[in-house]
């Protein structure tokens, strides 16, 4: 592939990359978010290390994947750790609920007690 086939590629790739982000209804979840973080960064850098050699769109055609990858990895471990939180933030809450029912419970069977002299 001859250099001035790959900028034109370059380019209608990442035109429709943006175009299929950007037309999701929904906000980005962290899984996506990290892909998309990660493969710009991961092209960007294997565009660099590419150019040390005079392969600077091969470095980028192998790192954009390999970042992408990663970064969705990681945003997956990002929204289970969200998950994990939410879930105890319920749990936590459902505690306070029962505490506070325990409590005005205990308040009213004391309130019925007769009196002692």
């Amino acid at each position: 592939m001859n250099r001035k086939m790959i900028y034109p590629l370059a380019i209608v790739f990442l035109t429709g990359a943006l175009i299929t982000s950007t037309g999701c209804s929904e906000p980005l979840s962290k899984r996506e978010q990290g892909g998309l973080i990660g493969g710009g960064i991961g092209a960007g850098t294997g565009a660099i290390i590419g150019s040390t050699v005079g392969h600077a769109a091969v470095g980028a055609l192998i790192g954009g994947p390999v970042g992408l990858i990663a970064g969705a990895l990681i945003g997956d471990q990002l929204m289970s750790q969200d998950r994990r939180q939410d879930d105890q933030q319920r749990q936590i809450d459902q505690n306070q609920s029962e505490l506070e029912r325990l409590r005005r419970e205990n308040q009213r069977l004391r309130d019925q007690q007769p009196l002692e002299r």
